[in-house]
């Protein structure tokens, strides 16, 4: 399904000399001994998810159907980062559709939360609340207004149907509300972290809403599974991405640019620093994630890539088969001289200035890269590519000694915040 070319990347040291620690660390991941070990419950998902749970998510889906155009998503982070990739990779950004997703509780922004109030007033709305404790601040002051819109638009009786709670299963202000006001809840399972959890309900049920097919989702993080359990550096790309991402900072690049060729993968680009960066980002350790979507951000940050300080390589996410296609019209009179393309396919053409930027920056510029190949954009790929990155994550994260799956350095803002704020201790 996926597969790692690292060919252009420059490395000096070769992948198969790590096989040693990567069959140690494969070992504390499989038989999860490794620090953070109480959160590796995503690492056998595909085998132990709660089918009856899961069959629940599509029968909501089902009934709600024909009683929403508009899905409203609350929550942050990793409550709302993995299902906007994952709906925007499936579907595209202007899908064939009369229904739409819109996403709160992200943002503290006065006039983004009013706005999504006003721009929704007029729609048949199903909100999704999404967070483990209910406390999140952006996402619950989002949900108090949401909470009350609903109200007063629906009636409370009718909100039993139009609001869906996904959070703990048993504790938790979220929760407490959701069994006061007899909301339907899925449970944010208690061994996969935030930014593992699009796999969960988390994910699932926001993409099941907007109609894609979940079951395809789970056959593809399945497959990656089985293909993936292997210590072996021979077959094991995820392994040998998490490797070279190891050798390249050892030759001096604190920078990873994840790179697309395609818009619908721009928030897949979002998830990918919120799990690197998390992940990784702790005890003064790591590689700094950023993300760009070529041909547009090579008019911006393209010369800093090409010429500027050799700070960074470049993962790039190259995508056999695209969702659509169309083909270069030709014009009599050819006043924008593109006629030299007449006849052919817009994804060929996307393909060739992806082949010579990738020339450009190797060959002329010096900068490492990692071509990673995804078949397509389905709801199987998407599946198959988290698993990829997840357990690429936990290999890179444990060969620098550090916990992939806490993130202490969070709490410092949020309590600078509610000293501000004024919140009770």
């Amino acid at each position: 399904m996926m597969k790692l070319d690292s060919t252009q990347a420059l490395l000096k040291e070769e992948i198969e000399s790590y096989q040693e620690t990567v069959t140690r660390v494969h070992k504390m991941i499989h038989e999860k001994t490794g620090p953070g070990n109480d959160f590796l419950g995503w690492v056998d998902w595909a085998e132990t998810y709660d089918k009856e749970e899961f069959e629940r998510i599509i029968q909501v889906a089902e009934k709600l159907k024909d009683k929403t155009n508009c899905v409203v998503v609350c929550g942050i982070g990793g409550s709302y980062l993995g299902a906007r990739a994952g709906i925007e990779m499936i579907q595209g950004m202007y899908p064939d559709s009369d229904k739409e997703v819109v996403f709160v509780g992200n943002t503290f922004s006065s006039t983004y939360i009013s706005q999504v109030l006003n721009h929704i007033k007029d729609k048949d709305v199903v909100v999704n609340v999404i967070s483990k404790s209910g406390t999140t601040t952006e996402t619950a002051l989002a949900f108090r207004l949401l909470k009350q819109f609903m109200e007063k638009k629906y009636g409370k009786e009718e909100c039993k149907d139009r609001i869906i709670a996904t959070t703990d299963k048993a504790r938790g202000t979220l929760k407490a509300l959701a069994d006061k006001e007899g909301y339907e809840t899925f449970v944010i399972p208690d061994n996969i972290g935030g930014r593992y959890s699009v796999i969960t309900p988390v994910g699932l049920l926001p993409m099941a809403l907007m109609g894609i097919d979940i079951k395809r989702v789970m056959d593809g993080l399945k497959d990656a599974y089985n293909d993936l359990n292997t210590d072996d550096l021979k077959v094991n790309d995820a392994y040998r991405y998490a490797v070279s991402r190891r050798i390249l900072q050892n030759q001096g690049y604190n920078v990873e640019m994840f790179v697309t060729y395609e818009p619908q993968l721009t928030m897949l680009g979002e998830w990918f620093k919120q799990l690197m960066g998390e992940s990784e980002g702790k005890e003064g350790k790591g590689i700094l994630p950023d993300s760009a979507t070529f041909s547009t951000d090579l008019h911006s940050l393209g010369q800093f890539i090409q010429e500027g300080n050799k700070v960074l390589f470049e993962t790039l996410l190259k995508v056999e088969k695209p969702t659509l296609d169309a083909v270069v019209p030709n014009d009599p009179e050819n006043l924008d001289t593109m006629n030299y393309l007449a006849g052919k396919n817009l994804d060929w053409v996307n393909k060739m200035a992806m082949q010579g930027t990738l020339a450009a920056h190797v060959e002329t510029g010096g900068v490492p890269n990692l071509v990673i190949s995804l078949p397509d954009m389905s709801d199987y790929s998407f599946g198959y590519q988290c698993y990829w990155f997840f357990i690429a994550t936990a290999m890179t994260c444990y060969m620098l000694d550090i916990n992939p799956f806490n993130q202490p350095g969070v709490e410092v803002y949020k309590k600078n915040m509610f000293k501000l704020l004024g919140k009770p201790e």
